[in-house]
């Protein structure tokens, strides 16, 4: 029934699609490669030079594929400037430049993806590598692309039959370092007529990530002579399996092409954790057992889109549009099993989770003149209706009650976006191009929960400038300013009134009046082209953004419900998000990626980025300046493939690695570590069709470190007086690993 849902959401544009006809032409608009030259192939793949008025780098994923990525997430982690924050072998939400990811605009064929976070990012291990033909990291977007992301975005562009024919099919096993196996298997074919294209896909990917946890906690730094006051062991394993399928048809014109797509990612997922508590059994050793806890979540995620675009020539221009739905559905639980030394396990806490989110969008534009002038003008709108229920059950005997709700913990948000657009490019010469542009967006919001429904608008313009030279064939410089934003969290957006938050004796409120936050970026790069293959390049970026949003104290007082308090009530410190204070962050990006013909060695390809970062921003709490929240000052990725010619095989590694970063709140500082990552593949080619690829990631079995130090107090001041003075409530110390995941993968193409 899984399997029939989803394809049916993924084909349901081909049913459409069906009532086209074509009419006849003499050729195609581009000849397809053949499956088996991009499946099974001895070629090292380099980075794409793209053409593109704005900085895009482009990765086809013959790029990444040979390391077998599951998902678009491992595929991240090999492009300049992209780091995650997660646990060892999680690679969801996207950090790029260092930033959170909610600064990151996520698109999939160039359309907003909507997630189930609270920031908005869209965790991007959902997508299947198997279902990807290239991605772009777009630097600065152009007028006629989202505003969104002050980091950058990325597209990831799927599959389609125009640029493909033949079949393929692909079976696999995972293999975790404790011998559990998960399999893996897809089948994909492209084809068509001289004028329609077709792509169907159909994947199956079993995942399971275990890991081992070790907290130390005690009450004060050991360095200061602190006490161990308890060890904690856990056994956390995620298991799951993602199905998903996607579908694309192209119908071509006299005068342009019509094109319908569809995509269905279904994710189910168990994530099972026992924790074991330790303490001191009295002779200084730390094996009395203190607490048992099992916590279990079930997770079933499922993603859609549904598109259809256009480009014909019309009159003296060209004709652009297109029209989508693209939605996210959750429906999870999280129960909380805990016992004392000799009692059974007894239920503790138990939230059921529930999201809908849509995102219908429609757009259309008309490009005027070629040559040494366009220009382009159009319009883009956009409704979005997100519902969201996070509910805590009340437990009564060790049974799930009654639902017992945090305030703000369910709301819903509809929202309508009207961004006209205006795009001129000049080429002043024939190497030198400025593109330059503005974009006006119009939002409406309704916001509802606990506290009733609010109503907001705002207007922003988002200018844009791109200027290349490129003074030779193999020399390009770009340099580019645009204004972007980055969306409140959803979750501040909702009228709520919350007690005992984010402290003893203060109260927290939404702010549905929250604006976005701006930013001015600024990009300066150059690149050149080695050979006929290679690339390297440096991009130098700033951004100044404004309008941050943090918590901040209000300075009113009030009562459990909000008003100024009378005689007898209990009295409340008011806190809620607001947008204070500005913050900058700056770095320098470098990717190099050629094969070694210089020095007599053409099978063998090497590949290169380092990204080095800095940021300033004032801590809301403390009013000292410092980073942005875990932003590492490198990120880096390096490694090389060679080519066995007359063996039919290849094999090459590639290190991954970044430097620590900071988490800073209210009342705790955390440092955060990891070790570097190391994966590596060996291959076998035999004949044309059919290839057998061994990898293996985590080969250092990399570990990741969690310093925490936390603060307590009755109230906001206390907390910061013991920060002030270094008066620890707890020091901890965590840390995790995971262990060597393997993967052997088959594909035949036909």
């Amino acid at each position: 029934m899984k399997v029939a849902l989803l394809l049916g959401a993924a084909l349901a544009p081909l049913a459409l699609a069906g009532a086209v006809q074509a009419q006849e032409q003499d050729a195609r608009s581009a000849e397809p490669v053949r499956i088996e030259d991009v499946v099974v192939t001895g070629d090292i793949v380099f980075r794409n030079r793209t053409a593109e008025a704005n900085p895009i780098l482009s990765y086809d994923l013959e790029y990444f594929q040979r390391f077998e990525p599951v998902s678009v997430g491992e595929m991240l982690k090999r492009v300049p400037g992209v780091t995650f924050t997660s646990d060892v072998l999680e690679f969801d939400g996207v950090s790029m430049r260092g930033l959170p990811p909610g600064y990151t605009n996520i698109l999939i064929n160039g359309r907003r993806a909507p997630g189930g976070e609270d920031d908005g990012a869209f965790f991007v291990d959902r997508i299947p590598a198997e279902l990807v033909e290239r991605i772009e990291i777009i630097r600065s977007p152009r007028a006629d692309q989202p505003s969104d992301g002050v980091a950058g975005a990325i597209n990831v562009v799927l599959k389609e039959g125009a640029q493909l024919e033949g079949g393929v099919v692909r079976g696999g096993v995972l293999v975790n370092e404790d011998g559990e196996m998960r399999g893996a298997g897809s089948v994909a074919w492209a084809g068509g007529t001289d004028n329609t294209s077709l792509w169907v896909a159909l994947n199956y990917q079993g995942r399971r990530n275990p890991k081992e946890k070790r907290s130390e906690r005690y009450d004060d730094d050991p360095a200061n002579g602190g006490a161990l006051d308890n060890i904690e062991l856990q056994d956390d394993t995620r298991d799951g399996e993602d199905l998903s399928a996607n579908a694309e048809f192209t119908v071509r014109f006299d005068n342009g092409r019509l094109r319908f797509n569809g995509l269905a990612v279904d994710t189910d997922r168990d994530e099972d954790e026992t924790s074991l508590t330790y303490v001191d059994n009295g002779s200084g050793v730390f094996d009395e057992l203190d607490e048992t806890e099992v916590q279990a979540e079930r997770i079933s995620q499922q993603t859609y889109a549904l598109g259809m675009d256009g480009e014909f020539d019309v009159g003296p221009g060209e004709l652009d549009f297109k029209a989508g739905w693209s939605g996210f559905r959750e429906d999870s639980s999280s129960r909380t099993d805990v016992a004392d030394p000799g009692d059974p396990l007894e239920l503790d806490e138990y939230v059921e989770l529930d999201i809908t989110d849509d995102e219908y969008e429609f757009g259309a534009a008309y490009t005027l003149g070629e040559g040494a002038f366009r220009l382009k003008f159009g319009a883009d709108y956009l409704i979005k209706e997100r519902d969201a229920a996070e509910v805590e059950f009340d437990i009564s005997g060790g049974m799930v009650d009654d639902p017992d709700p945090e305030p703000g913990a369910i709301y819903s948000i509809e929202e309508t976006r009207l961004e006209p657009f205006v795009r001129g490019t000049f080429e002043l010469s024939p190497a030198l191009t400025l593109d330059v542009g503005l974009r006006y967006e119009s939002m409406d919001r309704e916001v509802t929960s606990d506290l009733g429904t609010v109503e907001s608008d705002a207007s922003e313009l988002f200018p844009s400038a791109h200027l290349t030279w490129s003074p030779t064939s193999r020399d390009q410089f770009r340099a580019s300013w645009a204004r972007t934003q980055r969306r409140p969290d959803y979750s501040f957006l909702a009228p709520y009134l919350a007690d005992e938050e984010p402290g003893d004796e203060d109260a927290l409120q939404g702010n549905p009046l929250l604006e976005s936050e701006f930013a001015n970026g600024f990009d300066l790069g150059y690149e050149h082209r080695i050979g006929r293959r290679g690339v390297v390049g440096v991009n130098l970026f700033y951004r100044e953004i404004e309008n941050l949003i943090e918590l901040v104290d209000t300075g009113r007082e009030v009562n459990e419900d909000g008003d100024p308090p009378a005689a007898g009530d209990d009295v409340y410190n008011l806190f809620e998000p607001r947008n204070i204070g500005d913050g900058t962050t700056w770095g320098v990006e470098v990717d190099f990626s050629a094969p070694l013909d210089f020095v007599g060695l053409p099978e063998t390809g090497v590949f290169f980025n380092y990204t080095w970062l800095e940021s300033e921003v004032v801590d809301p709490w403390t009013g000292v300046e410092r980073q942005f929240r875990n932003q590492p000052s490198n990120v880096y990725n390096l490694g090389f493939i060679q080519n066995l010619p007359s063996w039919g095989a290849s094999f090459g590694a590639s290190l991954y690695g970044r430097d620590e970063g900071y988490e800073s709140g209210l009342d705790e500082l955390v440092e955060v570590e990891y070790d570097q990552d190391l994966e590596a593949f060996v291959e076998k080619r035999f004949g044309d069709r059919i290839v057998v690829r061994l990898s293996a990631i985590n080969l250092l079995d990399k570990e990741k470190r969690e310093t925490f130090w936390k603060y307590d107090g009755d109230s906001v001041e206390e907390i910061l007086d013991n920060r002030a003075n270094g008066d620890l409530d707890e020091f901890e110390l965590e840390s995790e690993r995971s262990g060597v995941l393997y993967q052997l993968t088959v594909r035949a193409t036909f």
